[in-house]
């Protein structure tokens, strides 16, 4: 009997770590904006992995033509000659953020000293070519650990999470991920997509269609979090 409560006990604390790790929402570890409580209809919608030289310009033609914001948490090392595309989301009225340098699958694993060099190379290569403060971070596969929450503090970031995850990057049809937004779809919603997945322009196109037939109006981020901005 105390044999089974023990491992149900070691159970329990273990998979407590890992809803805490991987559940970008839980805010265990630090407090990450994944949703506005508000009663309006309206969404923020990201993207996460580029620039992509082949898919970002796709995404970028769809957006102008309705004029939709939007914000792209970019990957540092993604940068370097990309810089032109990356000057291209600003200046048509997007939004960017820091989405780590590498992208490791180990970055979660990082050392703190290891952890705060990657993200300050990210940002670097990002205020190097667009002129402009790099506050907004999201953490790579939405993983939080406490390293990663004293990183960020020390840094000074503000986390962003989401309440809608696609899973675009697991290629299911549009039909399932239009699905899945309308089951999350909620006022103040974080919608994320990858603006580096095939066909991600063709996806956007549907995911915009199905948010206006219910009634929603897409804005940029920082509208969405304007009194957390301004208490920044």
């Amino acid at each position: 009997m105390h044999i089974l409560v023990s491992v149900v006990i070691i159970v329990s604390v273990m998979a407590f770590f890992f809803y805490a790790s991987y559940s970008i929402r839980a805010c265990i570890y630090m407090r990450v904006f994944c949703c506005k409580k508000t009663e309006e209809k309206i969404i923020a919608i990201t993207f996460d992995d580029g620039p992509d030289p082949i898919q970002t310009p796709k995404v970028l033609k769809v957006l102008r033509e309705k004029h939709i914001p939007a914000c792209f948490f970019c990957i540092g090392n993604k940068i370097k000659g990309n810089e032109e595309l990356l000057r291209q989301i600003i200046k048509e009225g997007h939004r960017i953020g820091n989405h780590s340098f590498s992208h490791s699958g180990y970055f979660p694993l990082y050392t703190f000293k290891r952890m705060c060099h990657d993200l300050i190379t990210c940002q670097q290569e990002l205020e190097k070519v667009t002129d402009q403060p790099v506050l907004w971070f999201r953490p790579p596969f939405g993983v939080t650990n406490p390293t990663l929450a004293k990183a960020v503090r020390k840094l000074g970031y503000i986390p962003i999470g989401w309440n809608i995850r696609t899973l675009d990057t697991q290629q299911p049809t549009p039909e399932k991920i239009i699905k899945r937004i309308k089951k999350r779809l909620v006022p103040g919603s974080i919608l994320l997509l990858h603006d580096r997945m095939p066909d991600s322009d063709r996806l956007l196109v549907q995911v915009l269609d199905f948010i206006e037939k219910e009634g929603y109006t897409v804005v940029a981020l920082d509208r969405l979090m304007q009194q957390m901005l301004n208490a920044h």
